[in-house]
């Protein structure tokens, strides 16, 4: 391997690492200011443990935009990739109930779902 290449993937992973850390700081210290409430959501779980992300549906949305949300959800499901990589294939799924979850932001996706973003590990 190159040493650019050797020098690019160190800077990734470090920032990476540094991005991890700093949502973890984050989620430990600063108040949640808005609640959410979702029916549904899946939650995919990696070998590194779950996503950072979350696809919900039948989501009542806080009114003001806040730093950090608690997504209360009723029924979260959790399939667990057979690798890292999205068409790798799911060896089971979990389903867990009356969960809440920290999450940084959303975004309104089609059909009425919601996508969660920075979501930290529970």
């Amino acid at each position: 391997m190159n040493l650019s290449l050797k020098r690019s993937l160190a800077a990734a992973a470090a920032v990476a690492t540094g991005t991890i850390a700093l949502l973890g700081a984050a989620a430990g210290t600063a108040e949640a200011g808005g609640r959410a409430h979702c029916d549904r959501a899946e939650r995919p779980v990696w070998s590194e443990g779950p996503s950072r992300n979350m696809t919900a549906r039948g989501c009542s949305l806080p009114s003001r935009e806040r730093r950090w949300y608690r997504v209360e959800v009723d029924t979260l499901v959790q399939p667990r990739q057979k690798t890292d990589y999205v068409g790798g294939g799911v060896v089971e799924t979990k389903t867990v109930h009356d969960r809440t979850i920290r999450c940084l932001g959303y975004t309104s996706g089609s059909k009425g779902t919601v996508n969660w973003f920075g979501c930290v590990p529970h």
